[in-house]
């Protein structure tokens, strides 16, 4: 929504070499400018700076509303929006709208201004502030990334990012630390791509179920991993750890992560983190010589932790 008044005529326009200044003429020369860029060249043309204030800041809310006037010359607009950029786009959208209805103004102005986002190339959208957006217009908690691992050799490296969006999770590969954020979002917003953004609706009803269990659940679940679990000491001989806490995962529903920690330990041992996507999350720590050993042990201390608060009443 977007408001203007329109207190004076507008400013004459200055000449050029090749006649009178056309806006117009501008901006069909460099398409794709958004509208504070329009009304910014036009302030300089016309030596008429546009002036922004923020009238209106509501962020205690879902969906938070700003509100921006501009002033250019002898034109105050206003506009709002969900951001501050885009309330000051439509701010300054409203007064180029002014500025085409003069008649002494020359204006070939395309409409919209703004990109069409579904005509952009894919790699120009961002899908990490897609996903922002639908997190607030749907009023869920906003998401959070964990970067979960790093590993490869130096000239190829290799980052896993954990995208959490209120209960549930995923990951994202990438050469960089940014494209596996960007891969983690993307994959939440593929299994959002139904949903309309008219339609408030719960996240459970899109996602089916949480990848994550509560300490509630893990106590009184019936599942035969987790009370064998209740049952071993965690101290016989030559047991796979890694594989006894991946079946305990696959049976309650949660992910591990390892994080191979380059550095190694004050005593010289080689050093893990295995982080389980429990409600809330759980992270344990692994030491050995060698990397095998450390998650090995990052396991045996993690499942020492599940068979503790397994046991609680």
């Amino acid at each position: 929504m977007s408001q203007s008044r329109h207190r004076a005529a507008a400013p004459p326009l200055e000449r050029e070499d090749s006649g009178t200044f056309s806006l117009g003429k501008m901006i069909t020369a460099k398409p794709g400018k958004t509208p504070i860029q329009v009304l910014h060249e036009y302030g300089m043309k016309t030596k008429n700076i546009p002036v922004y204030e923020c009238e209106r800041s509501d962020v205690q809310i879902h969906v938070p509303t700003f509100t921006f006037r501009v002033t250019v010359g002898d034109i105050t607009c206003t506009g709002e929006g969900t951001s501050k950029k885009l309330a000051k786009h439509r701010a300054a959208e409203a007064a180029i709208n002014i500025l085409k209805a003069n008649a002494s103004i020359c204006f070939a102005v395309p409409d919209p201004l703004m990109p069409d986002p579904s005509k952009q190339p894919k790699n120009q959208l961002n899908p990490i502030g897609s996903l922002q957006e639908l997190a607030i217009h749907h009023g869920w908690r906003l998401p959070e990334y964990t970067l979960s691992q790093e590993g490869g050799p130096a000239h190829k490296r290799e980052y896993t990012t954990i995208c959490r969006l209120e209960s549930f999770m995923e990951t994202g590969k990438g050469a960089s630390k940014k494209q596996a954020k960007r891969n983690a979002a993307e994959k939440f917003l593929a299994k959002f791509s139904n949903i309309s953004p008219e339609n408030h609706i719960s996240l459970t009803n899109v996602v089916g179920h949480s990848l994550g269990c509560t300490w509630h659940s893990l106590r009184n679940s019936p599942g035969e991993k987790i009370n064998l679990l209740k049952r071993s000491l965690l101290s016989i001989p030559n047991t796979d750890y890694i594989q006894l806490l991946s079946d305990i995962a696959k049976e309650q529903g949660f992910n591990i992560t390892y994080l191979d920690i380059e550095e190694l330990s004050a005593n010289g041992q080689y050093q893990c983190l295995a982080e389980l996507s429990t409600s809330p999350i759980t992270v344990c720590h692994g030491s050995g010589i060698s990397c095998g050993n450390a998650q090995s042990d990052a396991a045996h201390n993690a499942l020492q932790y599940l068979k503790i608060i397994a046991e609680r009443k």
